[in-house]
């Protein structure tokens, strides 16, 4: 069958729904706009579908739209890195969202040794919890992506990464950190917990439910760094990961509770899209 699209089509199409409108997106790719416009209804005209709603001078994705758009940056991205096969002096480029933790404690010391050994190339980190994480990757945003929890998406490739171990601990003077307590006292206990959507807040909810029944009372937050800073304060009681309290455990500030509880471990997630092409960057990242 003949291919009845183009790669500068679909570069429009993304272009437009990146930069909000024709006359930015045609500016983008260097074209008219006249000539983004055209290239934007032949892409259109070739699917036999509108990809985007006209709501007065505004263009909306819509169904179709939000269907090929994946699969548009999935190819442009398998197009740039073909061209990039035959010139080994292209500096790689590395996209890549991150959990929080994971972000913060674990990825820095892997990019700096990438960036060490390409000294050209350039990476991007998006910072975000790990249901962000997963649309950024679903979405072909970023090239891959690392998680704190599992991922069942179906147009993504999930494959473990790393262990991590997880401790419930208060600040040192807090009355739960005096001595042995029982799992009804941790169940009564004012946790401070990550936002829902957090792979953290699931993974804590899976470890410990089956053990505490329900948490009694619930601060959330949306950072691991506020949340050990508040618990340090005497706020309450969290369960976050060894890498973000291993400093606060060192120092004092916060103990490690002494609860009838089993080792709390999980697994941390590097996923990417399944019609993604692993990019050289992709893979010597990977190696590091």
């Amino acid at each position: 069958m003949a291919l009845r699209l183009s790669l500068r089509e679909l570069e429009v199409f993304v272009a437009v729904i990146e930069h909000g409108t024709v006359t930015a997106a045609a500016e983008q790719v260097a074209l008219t706009q006249s000539a983004a416009s055209q290239a934007l209804a032949a892409l259109e005209a070739a699917l036999a579908a509108t990809l985007f709603d006209r709501v007065g001078r505004r263009l909306v994705l819509n169904e179709h739209g939000r269907l090929l758009l994946p699969r548009a940056r999935a190819m442009l991205d398998a197009a740039q890195d073909m061209q990039r096969l035959f010139d080994t002096q292209a500096a790689m480029h590395v996209r890549l969202a991150a959990s929080t933790t994971i972000a913060n404690y674990l990825l820095p010391e892997q990019i700096a040794r990438f960036q060490l050994q390409q000294t050209q190339a350039r990476v991007e980190l998006l910072v975000a919890n790990t249901t962000d994480v997963v649309d950024a990757v679903a979405g072909c945003k970023v090239d891959m992506g690392f998680i704190e929890g599992p991922c069942h998406h179906p147009d993504i490739l999930v494959e473990p990464w790393q262990d991590d171990t997880l401790v419930v601990f208060a600040a040192a003077g807090h009355p739960l950190a005096q001595g042995a307590l029982s799992l009804s006292q941790l169940a009564q206990a004012q946790w401070v917990l990550r936002e829902s959507g957090s792979g953290t807040r699931d993974e804590v909810e899976r470890l410990l439910l089956p053990h505490v029944g329900g948490f009694a009372q619930v601060i959330e937050m949306g950072h691991s760094e506020a949340i050990k800073r508040a618990v340090a304060a005497g706020l309450g009681v969290s369960c976050l990961s060894l890498h973000v309290v291993r400093e606060l455990l060192a120092s004092g500030q916060v103990v490690a509770l002494r609860a009838p509880l089993p080792a709390l471990s999980r697994t941390l997630y590097r996923i990417h899209h399944k019609d993604k092409s692993q990019t050289r960057g992709m893979l010597a990242f990977n190696r590091m």
